[in-house]
C-alpha cells in the first residue's frame, strides 16, 4: 500500500524530480498519464455512445488530449471540448498537437444519454473557485447524471484540502498518478471522487521520498512495526498500567468504557480512578479492572508514587472545572512514571478558558506525551482562532493545533485526522456510520491510552487506535453500541499481531 499523500505542490516537485532523473521527460509522463485514463475508460465504459473529453489549458488538459487521441485510435466516438488553448511550447501544447480530434469550445458542449464525460479541466492544482462556462458545464453534466471520469481529481475539488471551490464534478471514477492527494480522502472531496484508481506513470518511490512528504493515509503499514507484542516472559505491569479518571456517581460509565478499551488493547493493568462518592457505582460493574479512590491531588500523587502508571485517560464523563484541569496538569507535571495523557471530552473543554496552561505544561521538558481527541466543537473550544480560519483546510488546522499544543491531535470526524507536533499527519478512511453512537469516543481514548501504556509512541498509538476503533466498528456493523467495541477489537488485533509474528519470524 502506498501510504504517502502528496499535496499539489509536492506532486509538482515529484514531477520535476522525475523528469530530471529520467527516463521520461515531461511529455513522456503526460503520455503515460493519458494512457492510464484511456485504459480505465475503455475497461469500464466500453459501451458508451460517445466520450466527451473536457480539457483545460494546463497539464491536466494535456493528459486529456493524450486520452482523447488514444480513445479515438481505439475506434471510440470521441468529442473534444476545450476551455482555452494550451500555452505554446509546453507539454500540453505538444499533446494537443498530437491529437487528431479537433477541439470545440467548451461552452458549446452537447451531450446526451449513453454518453460519458472525461474531466481534464483542472485537476488537483485548483486554487480558486470555478466559475463562468466551466461552472455552468459542471452543473449541467451533474444534472444530466452522466458518468464522469476525472483526471487526477474532479475539477472543482481542492487537491490540498478536499474543499469544493465553487462547483465540482461528481465523478464515477477518478484516476490519479503516483500517489493520492489529501483532497481524495478529506471530506467533502472524498464523496466527489467515486472509485479511486492509482496509476503508475513511472515516478519511483525514491522520487516520492525526496519530496519530503509528511502526510499519509492511515493504515497498519504506517504503524505496524510499533504495535506492541507481549514477550514470552512478560507480566502485567510490564505490559503497561493505565489510569482512567471517573466522574461522579451519575457519570461513571464513560470511564469504564475507556478502561475496558485500554485493557482490550493490551494494557496489562487498568485502574479506574474514582471519587469516593462513585466507588460503589464503579465497583458494581468492574471485575478485571482495578479501582482506586482519587478525590484530590494528594490522592493522585499517592497513586503515581505507588503504582507508577504508564498512561492516563481523562475526560470521559468527568465533568468540567478546576478538578479536571488540576488532574491534567498534575499528570503532565510528573517527571517520572507516566509516558502519556489522553485528554478527551470534558478534559478538553475544561481548558477552553485557559488553553495556554495546558500547552505550556505539555511543552515542558520531559513532560508526558499529550494526545488530544477533539471533535469539531471541542476543537473550536481549544483552538478558536484556528477553527475560525477559513483559509485553512482541516489538514492544516490539525497540524497547527498539534504544533501549538505540543501534542498529538486526533481531529475526529468522517475524515479523522491525526497530526503530530513534528508536522506528520495521517488521514483515516476506514470509518463507518455505526461509530456515531454515544460512548464511541470514550472507547477510542481508552485504546490510545492502552497502546501508549505499552510503549507505543504517541503519534503511532493515535494512528493505530483510530484505525483499530474504526475497523472494529465497521466489522461489527448495524446495531453497534459503545459497549460492543472493546470486545470487537479482539479479532482485529489478533489478525494484526498474528501477521506481525509472521513478519518477525520470516
Amino acid at each position: 500500500m502506498t501510504l504517502e499523500l502528496l499535496s499539489p505542490a509536492e506532486m509538482g516537485k515529484a514531477d520535476r524530480l522525475a523528469i530530471a532523473a529520467g527516463p521520461y521527460d515531461g511529455i513522456g509522463l503526460m503520455r503515460r498519464a493519458g494512457a492510464a485514463v484511456a485504459d480505465v475508460v475503455l475497461a469500464r465504459f466500453s459501451g458508451a455512445a460517445r466520450i466527451h473529453v473536457l480539457v483545460g489549458p494546463g497539464n491536466n488538459g494535456g493528459d486529456g488530449y493524450v486520452a482523447a487521441r488514444l480513445l479515438h485510435e481505439s475506434g471510440a466516438a470521441v468529442s473534444l471540448w476545450a476551455s482555452a488553448t494550451p500555452r505554446q511550447g509546453g507539454d500540453a501544447a505538444l499533446a494537443a498537437a498530437e491529437c487528431p480530434v479537433a477541439p470545440q469550445p467548451l461552452s458549446q458542449l452537447q451531450a446526451g444519454r449513453g454518453d460519458i464525460v472525461v474531466d481534464a479541466l483542472y485537476g488537483a492544482g485548483l486554487s480558486k473557485p470555478v466559475g463562468g462556462d466551466e461552472a455552468w458545464i459542471i452543473e449541467r453534466v451533474n444534472s444530466l447524471g452522466l458518468p464522469v471520469v476525472a483526471v487526477d481529481l474532479p475539477s472543482g475539488v481542492s487537491g490540498a484540502g478536499g474543499e469544493v471551490l465553487g462547483s465540482a464534478f461528481r465523478a464515477a471514477v477518478t484516476i490519479t498518478f503516483a500517489r493520492k492527494k489529501p483532497g481524495h480522502l478529506l471530506m467533502p472531496g472524498r464523496e466527489y471522487c467515486g472509485e479511486l484508481v492509482l496509476a503508475d506513470i513511472g515516478i519511483t518511490d525514491e522520487i516520492i521520498r525526496q519530496t519530503g512528504v509528511r502526510t499519509f493515509q492511515n493504515g497498519p503499514d504506517l504503524w505496524r512495526h510499533d504495535l506492541p507484542v507481549p514477550a514470552v516472559d512478560t507480566h502485567k505491569y510490564r505490559r503497561g498500567h493505565v489510569g482512567a479518571f471517573s466522574g461522579g456517581p451519575a457519570a461513571t460509565g464513560a470511564a469504564r468504557l475507556s478502561a475496558m478499551a485500554a485493557a482490550r488493547s493490551g494494557a496489562g493493568a487498568v485502574t479506574v480512578l474514582s471519587p469516593a462518592n462513585a466507588l460503589q457505582a464503579n465497583a458494581a460493574h468492574l471485575t478485571s479492572i482495578m479501582l482506586r479512590r482519587v478525590d484530590d491531588m494528594a490522592d493522585l500523587s499517592g497513586f503515581l508514587g505507588d503504582r507508577r502508571p504508564s498512561s492516563f485517560v481523562l475526560g470521559p464523563g468527568f465533568g468540567v472545572g478546576d478538578k479536571a484541569r488540576d488532574f491534567a496538569l498534575g499528570v503532565l507535571a510528573a517527571r517520572s512514571g507516566p509516558d502519556g495523557l489522553v485528554l478527551d471530552a470534558d478534559g478538553i473543554t475544561a481548558f477552553r478558558d485557559a488553553p495556554e496552561r495546558l500547552f505550556e505544561a505539555a511543552g515542558a521538558d520531559r513532560a508526558p506525551a499529550l494526545v488530544l481527541t477533539p471533535h469539531e466543537g471541542e476543537f473550536a473550544r481549544l483552538f478558536p482562532d484556528i477553527a475560525d480560519d477559513r483559509t485553512l483546510s482541516k489538514l492544516e488546522k490539525a497540524r497547527a493545533a498539534a504544533a501549538r499544543s505540543h501534542g498529538t491531535v486526533i481531529f475526529k470526524g468522517p475524515d479523522t485526522l491525526i497530526a503530530a507536533p513534528d508536522a506528520r499527519a495521517a488521514i483515516n478512511c476506514n470509518g463507518a456510520p455505526w461509530l456515531a453512537t454515544a460512548g464511541s469516543g470514550d472507547v477510542l481514548a481508552g485504546i490510545v491510552a492502552g497502546l501508549m501504556a505499552q510503549g507505543m509512541p504517541s503519534f503511532e498509538a493515535a494512528c493505530a487506535a483510530v484505525w483499530l476503533h474504526a475497523e472494529a466498528g465497521s466489522r461489527f456493523g448495524p446495531g453497534l453500541i459503545a459497549e460492543d467495541l472493546p470486545l470487537a477489537l479482539v479479532p482485529v488485533l489478533g489478525e494484526l499481531l498474528g501477521r506481525r509474528h509472521q513478519l518477525t519470524n520470516s
